[in-house]
């Protein structure tokens, strides 16, 4: 089984910068890919940004595109999210997920395990 336990979230001004963490733990972690997802009020969750642990290979929305950027510290076992030029549309409550054995997936469905989330809240 693996835990994943996100930090990092709060609240900013429009233009600012936060960075998100996602702490896996329970497995080796060789063959899992990791991904970010949100959710914001009233809407469904989507993808945000995924890393393949084995070629660290990433994947982003579009809509993050040049703001943000996945990383992963292997001997931490730890993802990160860093997220520039925030918009009050990026408000969301942002989840760490992974998918067990094959690629980076951007289908909700598709990933394995799941964080409880972290709330990111961007001021007009």
């Amino acid at each position: 089984q693996v835990q994943l336990v996100e930090s990092g979230g709060g609240l900013v001004q429009a233009g600012g910068s936060l960075r998100l963490s996602c702490a896996a733990s329970g497995r080796s972690f060789g063959s899992l890919a990791m991904g970010w997802f949100r959710q914001a009020p009233g809407k469904e969750r989507e993808f945000v940004a995924g890393i393949n642990w084995s070629d660290s290979t990433t994947y982003y929305a579009d809509s993050v595109k040049g703001r943000f950027t996945i990383s992963r510290d292997n001997r931490k076992n730890t993802v990160y999210l860093q997220m520039n030029s925030l918009t009050p549309e990026d408000t969301a409550v942002y989840y760490c997920a992974a998918r067990s054995g094959g690629g980076m997936r951007r289908e909700v469905d598709a990933m394995d395990h799941w964080g409880k989330g972290t709330l990111v809240t961007v001021s007009s």
